[in-house]
């Protein structure tokens, strides 16, 4: 049977952690508890035996030995009594102090045991009504974002039936997606016509009925969006339509997330400042135009608000179990607990509702179907992927040893090899080598980022049920490995037995173009979900500045930055088989060629380009100037990146100067920032020296150790000017040597980057996404 210090650390919320009951430091207390008393125990016996006197009744050895401290004199007496103190400041409750019985108080450090019990007791009360206080204002906003939104599809139905086909085909401002709403009911229509400061319509602007309640209700309910509006300074990445209906401003804020609402934000907001303000309105003054496209985002972000919301009542549920488990397990009695069960009845209540909003208005009463959305099971781990993962790595490794002797005795990777072989094959070996070790660094990253409790899924807003477990990684790893080995050992045999027609040349571009085709394949076969969300984050990379940046999009990004080299091999493969080069086996068709030189410079800048437009981006959504100092690091590494291919083209004193001292800055630059703010070490007055405060991994040594080999691999750009190989070995071995260390340092940078980042997370206490909802009340200007 699992122990409940086990369970207890297994189930608690990670990002919650310190505001859990500390219940090893509880029992450790008690066990130094029960060891005073035993020792009190045992001099009373030694003292009673020589003066033939009674034993106290407070010193029962039985008691003792049997059970632990208190507990069986507690079910049989009470030997403590809890009173209630009112907080001194509004912000904290009421506090919780225990005061021992007389025949108790004499014990050793049963005062200091109580003591902290009561302290844990009053924080784990005091984070309890906090979270539940959050929730309840989250979920009466939005109750009033539902109404909200409820009456708008209401009025919009009621619209579309007046109009009628007819009135479509008559009126052609009325499109599929807009309709002409007035703003006020039927019977005040005239007045608001009459009076145009009643009406403030800016672009695409949602029309709102006249809602004098809703309105009222908004103000209060607001407050808590507010407030976290300051904090993520969200203003600056809405497209925002405000109106102005009943004398009160309210505001539909859309994310730009999409490049066409970047776009239409960007266009409106320099039309704005050349268009008049009555030309916002359409020919009848009174008349608004709803974008269904935004109402239709409007319900979304409502949507996913509802799922975080449900989310966090249920870690507030898990938090008062574990928390009230813990405390009877150390007292094994309820009084001390009773005011946490007393507190959950309005969270649970709020879950039963949110769960009824959500199955009614969005899920269309499919009860079964909405909890896949609020309660998502995970996916059961099948001992078949553990199999396979076994046997394709045994067929890997034999494989490979046989791929390794076969190209020992044909002379390859040397300076005498076959100089076809190694410009054409080689960098398909090498682009897929690189490719599989990363990802699989990146399950070994998941397996250490479970085993630390690390929240990976939450930081990067994976769902549940569709990431990728370390169990999948590997088994792409290996699977796919085992293809490509076995394809190149196919192709030198085929080449050392001397065929040398076309179609055996065009195996590996064949390879690379299955590889290619299963990556976009639409069927659901071979994790179609983690394919597109893969897809789905290159294409935000790409388009960077017009996309919102998310997490998980600059972790890519990041991860492209290290991975140069194989673009520039994939680059080059690319070109060799598009031009038909593979026919004639002429490599230097592509060198030769200027576009193809331009090309690679662009490669090569591309990843740090792409990082630095979403260090603009965040700039432009945040308005944090942390995010132009970032972009300043990637700025010297393409500088850096252009200075190294000028060098290798034009080998002279001054293109190495520029080499040496471009990598040098941007080397120091970019140590600083990994250190400092992308792992949060380095902090000098930590009381882990030279370290941060909180640290996940029990050994401080592997951080040290990890500092320095970040800085050792860091430095691999010296090979470049100190021209170094390993004997006999071809330099294009000795460059993927120094890439696949780029890509090591890489897979450890992935582990302290994310701890930083739960570490933060967990210092908020954010263990739900906060998200924007899409009606607000605004002040008047």
């Amino acid at each position: 049977m699992v122990k409940f210090s086990k369970q207890f650390e297994a189930q608690l919320v990670p990002e919650w952690k310190d505001a859990f009951v500390d219940y090893r430091q509880l029992k450790k207390d008690l066990k130094k508890l029960q060891l005073l008393k035993l020792k009190r125990v045992e001099a009373n016996h030694n003292q009673e035996s020589e003066d033939g006197g009674k034993r106290s009744c407070c010193s029962s050895s039985s008691t003792f030995h049997r059970m632990p401290f208190l507990l069986k004199q507690y079910a049989t007496r009470c030997f403590a009594l809890v009173h209630r103190k009112l907080a001194t400041s509004a912000s904290k409750g009421d506090v919780y102090e225990t005061e021992l019985m007389e025949q108790f108080c004499d014990v050793e450090g049963a005062k200091g045991f109580f003591s902290m019990l009561d302290m844990q007791l009053n924080k784990v009360n005091q984070f309890y009504m906090d979270k539940e206080k959050e929730f309840l204002e989250r979920g009466e906003t939005l109750e009033k974002q539902m109404a909200i939104l409820t009456e708008l599809k209401d009025t919009l139905k009621q619209q579309r039936s007046k109009q009628g086909p007819a009135s479509k085909e008559e009126d052609p401002s009325i499109s599929s997606a807009s309709f002409s709403l007035s703003c006020g009911f039927i019977e005040e229509e005239e007045s608001l016509a009459e009076d145009p400061n009643m009406i403030d319509l800016e672009k695409n602007a949602a029309s709102l009925s006249d809602w004098p309640q809703s309105a009222e209700e908004l103000e209060k309910s607001n407050r808590f969006i507010k407030k976290e509006e300051k904090k993520l300074s969200l203003s600056r990445s809405f497209s925002a339509k405000t109106i102005n209906c009943q004398g009160r401003n309210l505001r539909v804020e859309v994310p730009l997330t999409t490049p066409s609402r970047t776009l239409s934000a960007l266009t409106y907001l320099l039309r704005e400042d050349l268009m008049n303000q009555s030309k916002k309105y359409g020919p009848d003054g009174n008349k608004l135009n709803i974008n269904k496209a935004t109402l239709h985002q409007a319900e979304k972000m409502i949507r996913g608000a509802l799922i975080e919301l449900y989310k966090g009542l249920g870690y507030l549920k898990t938090y008062r179990t574990l928390n009230m488990m813990a405390f009877v397990k150390i007292l094994k009695k309820f009084d001390k607990i009773k005011l946490i069960q007393t507190l959950v009845h309005q969270a649970l209540k709020l879950a039963d509702e949110v769960e009824e909003i959500f199955v009614k208005h969005f899920m269309d009463n499919d009860h079964r179907k909405a909890m896949k959305y609020l309660k998502p099971h995970q996916r059961k781990e099948s001992h078949a992927v553990t199999f396979f993962i076994g046997l394709f790595t045994g067929c890997f490794i034999a494989l490979f040893a046989g791929y390794a002797v076969m190209a020992h005795i044909a002379g390859l990777y040397t300076r005498q090899a076959n100089s076809v072989y190694m410009e054409t094959v080689y960098p398909v070996n090498s682009m897929f080598s690189l490719l599989f070790l990363h990802l699989f660094l990146y399950g070994c990253n998941i397996v250490t980022w479970k085993k630390a409790r690390i929240n990976y899924c939450f930081i990067f807003e994976f769902k549940p049920t569709k990431e990728l477990k370390y169990r999948d990684v590997f088994l792409i790893c290996t699977s796919c490995m085992t293809a490509v080995v076995a394809v190149m050992v196919a192709h030198l045999y085929v080449v050392a037995k001397g065929h040398s027609s076309t179609k055996v040349h065009a195996i590996p571009g064949l390879l690379l173009l299955v590889f290619l085709l299963l990556l976009v394949c639409p069927f659901n076969i071979v994790y179609r979900s983690s394919r597109f969300c893969f897809l789905r984050v290159m294409r935000n990379i790409v388009l960077t500045p017009l996309y919102k940046v998310v997490m998980v999009d600059f972790f890519m990004a990041d991860q492209l930055c290290s991975q140069v080299p194989m673009l520039r091999s994939l680059e080059y493969v690319a070109c060799y088989y598009i031009t038909g080069s593979y026919r004639t086996q002429d490599y230097n068709v592509c060198t030769r060629s200027k576009h193809y030189r331009d090309l690679a410079y662009a490669v090569s800048f591309l990843p740090y380009y792409w990082r630095a437009m979403q260090c603009a981006r965040r700039w432009f959504d945040e308005g944090q100037s942390n995010h132009l100092v970032n972009l300043g690091k990637y700025v010297s590494a393409m500088i850096a990146a252009g200075a190294k291919i000028a060098y290798e083209r034009d080998r002279s004193v001054g293109w190495l100067s520029l080499l040496v001292i471009t990598s040098s800055a941007a080397t120091v630059y970019q140590l600083y920032w990994d250190f400092v703010k992308d792992w949060g070490l380095l902090q000098f007055n930590s009381r882990n020296p030279w370290l941060r405060n909180e640290l996940m991994l029990r050994h401080k040594f592997i951080y040290y150790f990890s500092m320095v080999v970040n800085l050792v691999f860091r430095l691999a750009w010296l090979q470049t000017v100190l021209h170094s190989n390993f004997g006999s070995v071809d330099y294009r071995v000795t460059g993927f040597f120094l890439a696949s260390l780029e890509v090591i340092r890489r897979g450890q940078w992935n582990f302290y980057r994310l701890e930083n980042e739960h570490l933060n997370n967990a210092g908020k206490f954010r263990a739900v996404k906060t998200v924007p909802l899409p009606f607000q009340e605004v002040d008047e200007d």
